[in-house]
């Protein structure tokens, strides 16, 4: 998959010390559409921002199965139609983390069932917002401003995904 962004601390305005060693994380992510060409958004309530349904590959674990287990977890749906659209690299240097993330576009397949979010998820009120394609895009626009350190990299990362998935 073509890597389109590579963000490091100073492309969001921090100034931490490089790491001597990254841990190493690879992560799946999806733009996923439903019927009515809406797209899932994760609003974190507490830090007010909102990113794409994803999360870490686990050992044993390919791409595509992180992602369907991570869409399930977090929006509560399966998907079909599911269409690479690029790979991000973060460098975090404050949690010492890079990142790749390899993002799809899908489509929901069938009904939206519970969540089974994370501690850490539940702690930071992550809720599903459905909106279109474009409100979703405006609304992470807005949060670029956000001094919440993961939020500084997530909403770009996420932000770049969405707008390459207008023509998808």
């Amino acid at each position: 998959m073509e890597i389109i962004k590579v963000i490091r601390d100073t492309d969001v305005g921090e100034n931490m010390p490089t790491p001597t060693l990254y841990r190493e994380r690879e992560a799946a992510r999806a733009v996923v559409f439903n019927k009515e060409k809406q797209v899932a958004m994760l609003h974190a309530k507490v830090y007010n921002y909102h990113k794409l349904p994803g999360g870490g590959v686990e050992e044993g674990e390919d791409i595509h199965t992180a992602l369907a287990r991570e869409v399930l977890e977090e929006i509560g749906c399966s998907i079909e139609n599911v269409q690479e659209l690029g790979v991000i690299e973060e460098f975090r240097n404050k949690q010492a983390l890079h990142q790749i993330s390899h993002c799809f576009v899908a489509d929901l397949l069938g009904e939206v069932g519970a969540t089974s979010l994370e501690e850490g998820e539940i702690a930071e009120g992550f809720e599903t917002v459905w909106m279109p394609l474009e409100e979703a895009i405006a609304a992470m626009e807005q949060e670029l401003s956000n001094d919440y350190y993961d939020a500084k990299f997530m909403t770009p990362r996420d932000l770049t995904f969405l707008k390459k998935a207008r023509g998808k």
